[in-house]
C-alpha cells in the first residue's frame, strides 16, 4: 500500500532543491544541453541517461521533446526506485541498473546506438582512468554524428586565487540558503533512509558507496582531450561556470 501513495514526483523535485543548493546555475546547464541535442541531432533523439539518478535529465528531455526517448542507467538502488515511479507508465522511457565500472555494463542497455548520451554531475565519483575507459565505451553507442555532453564539476588549476574566492562566495550564499531550510546531501539522505518505501534501497545504496565516492575532478580540457582520443571527432566546452563546464564530444 506505501509503494502506490508515494508521492515520486516530490521525491524528485526534493533531490532537484538539494543538488540546487550546491549549482544554483543547474537549469542553466540543463538549457544548453538541450539546445545542443537539438541542435545536433534534432526534436525527437534516442537518449541515453548516463549515471541518471532521479531521472533530472530525462525529465527535462521529454519537456522539451515530447516525441524522444530515453534510457535510463545507473547503479544507485534508491535513485533509480525514485526514477522508476515517477515514470512508471510512460512508455517513452526504460531504467538499467548496470555499474559504469563493470567492463560489460553497456551489453545491459536495450539499444544499440543512441543519439544523445547525457550526464551531469555524476561522473566525478570516478576515478579518470576510469572515466576515460568509460568515455572509450560510450563513441560505439552513439550513431555517426551522435553526441555525448558531460556537465560535471571542472575546476581550472590555473587560477587557484579566482577558484578560492568563487568557491567563498558560493559557500557563503549554501549557508544562507541552508540557514533558511534547504536541505543538504546529509539531509536528503536521512530523509530517504527514513522513508517506508525508501529505506531499503537507501540501506543497500550506502553498502555500495558509503558516505561519498573518492573520485577525482579533472579539467575541462583533460575532458576535451580524453574524448578526441578515444574516437570522438570534435569535442570542446559549450558552457561553463567558475566551477563546472559542459563539455561536448560529438562522433
Amino acid at each position: 500500500m506505501a509503494e502506490t501513495t508515494t508521492d515520486w514526483q516530490a521525491w524528485q523535485e526534493s533531490w532537484d532543491r538539494q543538488q540546487e543548493w550546491y549549482m544554483p546555475d543547474r537549469e542553466e546547464r540543463f538549457r544548453v544541453m538541450l539546445d545542443m541535442v537539438e541542435a545536433l541531432v534534432g526534436p525527437t533523439p534516442r537518449v541515453l541517461d548516463l549515471a541518471c539518478g532521479t531521472g533530472s535529465i530525462t525529465d527535462r528531455v521529454l519537456r522539451r521533446f515530447p516525441d524522444a526517448t530515453s534510457t535510463g542507467v545507473d547503479l544507485d538502488p534508491a535513485l533509480l526506485t525514485i526514477a522508476r515511479g515517477h515514470f512508471a507508465g510512460d512508455d517513452r522511457v526504460a531504467f538499467v541498473t548496470a555499474d559504469l565500472k563493470d567492463p560489460e555494463w553497456t551489453s545491459a542497455l536495450p539499444h544499440d546506438t543512441y543519439d544523445a548520451v547525457l550526464t551531469a554531475t555524476a561522473l566525478h565519483w570516478m576515478h579518470s582512468p576510469q572515466l576515460a575507459v568509460v568515455y572509450g565505451q560510450l563513441a560505439p553507442l552513439l550513431r555517426e554524428g551522435g553526441v555525448f555532453m558531460n556537465a560535471d564539476h571542472m575546476p581550472d588549476p590555473a587560477t587557484p586565487r579566482l577558484n578560492a574566492a568563487e568557491r567563498a562566495h558560493r559557500h557563503a550564499a549554501m549557508d544562507r540558503a541552508r540557514a533558511a531550510g534547504a536541505l543538504d546531501w546529509a539531509d536528503w539522505w536521512a530523509l530517504a533512509a527514513a522513508d517506508p518505501v525508501l529505506a531499503e534501497p537507501t540501506k543497500r545504496r550506502y553498502e555500495i558507496y558509503g558516505e561519498h565516492a573518492d573520485g577525482d575532478t579533472p579539467d575541462a580540457a583533460w575532458h576535451e582531450r580524453t574524448l578526441r582520443e578515444v574516437g570522438f571527432a570534435e569535442a570542446r566546452t559549450v558552457w561553463r561556470s567558475p566551477s563546472d563546464a559542459l563539455v561536448l564530444a560529438l562522433k
